[in-house]
């Protein structure tokens, strides 16, 4: 007779508790891992039997901030700025107006020659020079016109005139620079508007 064995029962009993029974983990499906302490939340698939995970909803994503909402919709053009000239340097001034003067004394020394040899071939000058003997009486008249309108002293008389044109030209834009950085104190400068290329 196993005495050991009744006793063991009868005390169990007499104590009201009974033996743990070991439970069985539902096994996961294959490439899921389920991390330890973490129990994801299963489904029953009524086919299989077997527990499905259940996947967690993805992420929403923020909507976007009015601020880029505002710049995403601004139209897209060239750039403008508007910027005030409050200082001329005398000596660029100077140079620049120099050679723009020298430029428009070649131009006006070349229409000179160019008119003069035009009007030459055309004969309006012997045809004043005609008219003018006419008027005075060939006899009596000391003039002679197309001596007076001969080349050598017209294109001597541009080339003086251009001269005049070079120094005044540069003098005067200079002092003009010496001017306008004196007035900006007072206007504030001229006001340029600068924009890119569209």
């Amino acid at each position: 007779m196993d005495t050991d064995g009744t006793a063991a029962r009868a005390g169990a009993a007499r104590a009201g508790t009974s033996a743990p029974t070991p439970v069985k983990k539902a096994a996961s499906p294959a490439g899921v891992t389920v991390p330890p302490g973490a129990a994801r939340p299963t489904t029953v698939d009524p086919r299989t039997g077997s527990g499905v995970p259940v996947q967690a909803p993805s992420p929403t994503v923020p909507a976007p901030a009015p601020a880029q909402a505002a710049s995403a919709t601004r139209p897209v053009g060239p750039r403008r700025a508007r910027l005030l000239v409050t200082r001329l340097d005398p000596w660029s001034v100077m140079k620049t107006a120099f050679m723009l003067s020298v430029s428009i004394g070649i131009v006006l020394l070349m229409s000179t020659a160019l008119l003069w040899w035009t009007l030459d071939v055309t004969g309006v000058f012997a045809a004043i020079g005609r008219t003018i003997d006419d008027v005075a009486g060939s006899g009596s008249s000391s003039f002679d016109f197309l001596s007076f309108v001969g080349f050598s002293r017209i294109m001597g008389i541009a080339l003086v005139l251009t001269a005049i044109e070079i120094v005044l030209g540069s003098a005067l834009a200079t002092l003009f620079a010496f001017l306008y950085n004196l007035s900006v104190g007072l206007t504030g400068g001229l006001e340029v508007t600068l924009s890119e290329d569209s």
